[in-house]
C-alpha cells in the first residue's frame, strides 16, 4: 500500500470538520441488522458466525498502517493524501494536519471491543465496538468504517454459510446415523479460482477453514491461518486436499481411452491413497456404470495409504447435481440416470448398512459434487439419499464462488454506525430510525454492551450509563488498544468453540 490514509471513502475525508466544534468521542460498532437477503435454508436459526476480526486487526491496523503510514516519512504520507485530496476534491479542500498529528503519535489511538471469534452471534446484535481514546482524534473512529467493513463483513458472511452447511450435514447424519466424524471433510473448498482476487480467495477460505471444515484446495487459506490464527499445520491439521484430475487432463488422455486414463491414474500414479477423477468430461453415465464395473477388481485391491486409506473419488461436474447424485425420477425406470450416481456405485462395489438401517458405500469409492452446489441443493440431495436408504456420508460437496462469491454486505444487512458521542463535554445518545424504511435499518442507541440473557443467548443492552458499563457483564472484550492487539485468538480455540 502506497498510503493507508487513503483507504477511505472520499466522503469520509470531510467528516471531521462537518461534525460540531469540539467534538470530542465518537463510539460506533458493526451489527448485522437482518437475515431477509440470505439464502440459508430450513434450518437457519438467524445467528452468524463472527470471524476475522483479529486478523483485520493484525494485517490493516497494524501492519499496513506501519509499513503505509507511520514507517514512512512524515512529510511524504502527507504529500501523498493531499495530492489525492487535491486533485480529486480540489486544492485545499481536506486540511492535513489532522494526519500529521497521527503520524507524530505513531500508532492509531483507538479501542476496539469485540465478540470472541467463533461466536455465533445473533441478528442486531453487535460484534464489536470502535472509539478513539484521545479526544483530539474524535474523526478517527469513522474515518475508518470503509476499511473495516470491507475486510470484515465477508469473512462473517463466509464463515456463517460454511457453518450452515455443517449444520445441514449433522442434521442428516442424525437422522441416517451416518460417520460424524467424516463431516468435517464433506464441505471441500473448491472456490479460489472464482473469488476477488487472491486476498479474497485467501479470507474466503480461512473462513470457511475456521468453522471446523478441513477440505480445501485454497492453498493461501492455510497460510493466513498460520500467519494470523497461530495455526501450525506441523502440529495440527489445518486443511488438507486429495490428487484431483481435470478436464484437461481426461480429455490428453483421449476419449476412446478413458477407461486407460484411469487405470494408468488409480494403478501406476495413484496406487495407494485418495484419487479424485473427474468422470463427466464425455459421458459420466459410461463411466459410473462400465468403466467402474471393469475397474472394480483393480479399485478394490488398491492399497492403503500410512492413514489407511484407499479410495477413488468419481467427480462429476454438470448438470442438475441432486438429479446426478440420487437419481432423475422423470428417467426411464432402470436406467443410470433414473438410479443415480450413489446407487449406481452400490450396483457395483456394495458397502456396509448401520444401524439405522441406511447404507454407504464401499470405502474403496466415493463421490463429490463440485458444480453450483447452494445451501439449499445440499439440503436436496442429503433428503434424497436419504429417501433411497443411503447414509449422508456417500457424497462430498465441493462448494465454490456460487455458493461464498455470490453474497453481498446486504446479505446479512452488516453496517458501522455511531451510537455514542460527546461535544464539549455533553454526551449524547446517537441513532437513526428512518420514517422511511421498515425498521431494519433501526440503529442501538448510546453506549452498547452486548451479554448472555436468562436462556444463555446473546442481547444487545443499549442507552447504558458508565456505571452500566463498568458494572455490567460485557461479552465483548478489548482486542485492540492504541496500537496493541490483545485476546488474540488461535485458530484451535475458534473450532472449539463452534464445536
Amino acid at each position: 500500500m502506497e498510503n493507508v490514509a487513503n483507504t477511505t471513502d472520499f466522503y469520509k475525508t470531510g467528516h471531521g470538520q462537518q461534525y460540531p466544534d469540539n467534538t470530542q468521542h465518537v463510539l460506533s460498532n458493526m451489527t448485522a441488522r437482518s437475515a431477509k437477503n440470505a439464502k440459508m435454508g430450513k434450518l437457519y436459526d438467524n445467528k452468524t458466525v463472527l470471524f476475522g476480526t483479529s486478523a483485520y486487526i493484525q494485517e490493516y491496523l497494524i501492519e499496513a498502517f506501519n509499513a503505509g503510514f507511520f514507517h514512512i516519512p512524515k512529510a511524504l504520507a502527507v504529500k501523498q493524501y493531499k495530492r489525492r485530496m487535491d486533485t480529486a476534491l480540489g486544492a485545499g479542500t481536506v486540511p492535513t494536519k489532522h494526519l500529521e498529528d497521527l503520524h507524530d503519535l505513531g500508532y492509531l489511538p483507538l479501542r476496539i471491543m469485540a465478540l470472541p471469534e467463533g461466536t455465533r452471534v445473533p441478528i442486531r446484535v453487535p460484534y464489536f465496538t470502535i472509539e478513539e481514546t484521545d479526544p483530539k482524534y474524535f474523526w478517527l473512529t469513522n474515518y475508518l468504517e470503509t476499511a473495516t467493513s470491507t475486510e470484515t463483513w465477508k469473512p462473517i458472511t463466509v464463515a456463517t454459510i460454511a457453518y450452515e452447511y455443517r449444520r445441514i450435514l449433522a442434521h442428516y447424519s442424525n437422522l441416517t446415523g451416518s460417520n460424524k466424524d467424516f463431516m468435517n471433510w464433506q464441505i471441500h473448498d473448491f472456490s479460489m479460482r472464482g473469488m476477488s482476487g487472491l486476498h479474497d480467495a485467501a479470507c474466503t477460505g480461512a473462513a470457511h477453514l475456521a468453522v471446523g471444515n478441513f477440505g480445501t484446495d485454497t492453498i493461501p487459506a492455510i497460510d493466513r491461518l498460520e500467519k494470523y490464527y497461530g495455526a501450525n499445520a506441523d502440529l495440527e491439521l489445518i486443511g488438507g486436499s486429495v490428487p484431483a484430475t481435470e478436464h484437461s487432463v481426461m480429455c490428453m488422455g483421449g476419449k476412446e481411452t478413458e477407461i486407460e486414463t484411469f487405470r494408468r491414474l488409480i494403478n501406476v500414479v495413484y496406487p495407494s491413497g485418495v484419487v479424485s477423477i473427474v468422470s463427466d468430461t464425455w459421458d459420466f453415465w459410461k463411466v459410473i456404470t462400465e468403466t467402474a464395473k471393469e475397474l472394480k477388481e483393480e479399485i478394490l485391491a488398491r492399497k492403503e495409504n500410512a492413514i489407511g486409506l484407499a479410495k477413488v473419488v468419481f467427480r462429476p461436474d454438470s448438470g442438475d447435481p441432486v438429479k446426478i447424485i440420487c437419481g432423475d425420477t422423470e428417467a426411464e425406470v432402470g436406467t443410470p440416470e433414473y438410479k443415480g450416481a450413489v446407487e449406481c456405485l452400490w450396483d457395483i462395489f456394495g458397502g456396509t448398512t448401520n444401524e439405522k438401517g441406511f447404507r454407504t458405500l464401499n470405502q474403496r469409492v466415493g463421490l463429490i459434487y463440485g458444480d453450483s452446489i447452494t445451501l439449499e441443493r445440499a439440503d436436496l440431495i442429503l433428503k434424497g439419499l436419504m429417501e433411497k436408504g443411503f447414509a449422508a456420508d456417500n457424497i462430498v460437496f465441493g462448494v465454490g464462488s456460487f455458493t461464498y462469491q455470490y453474497i453481498t454486505r446486504d446479505t446479512f444487512g452488516m453496517a458501522i454506525k455511531a451510537t455514542f458521542g460527546v461535544v464539549n463535554g455533553e454526551e449524547r445518545e446517537l441513532f437513526k430510525d428512518p420514517k422511511t424504511d421498515n425498521g431494519i435499518k433501526k440503529s442501538a442507541k448510546g453506549r452498547i454492551r452486548v451479554a448472555y440473557n436468562e436462556a444463555g443467548e446473546l442481547e444487545l443492552y443499549d442507552q447504558q450509563t458508565l456505571n452500566d458499563m463498568l458494572s455490567k457483564p460485557n461479552a465483548m472484550q478489548p482486542v485492540f488498544v492504541n496500537g496493541v492487539q490483545y485476546n488474540k485468538p488461535t485458530l484451535a480455540e475458534i473450532r472449539a468453540r463452534l464445536a
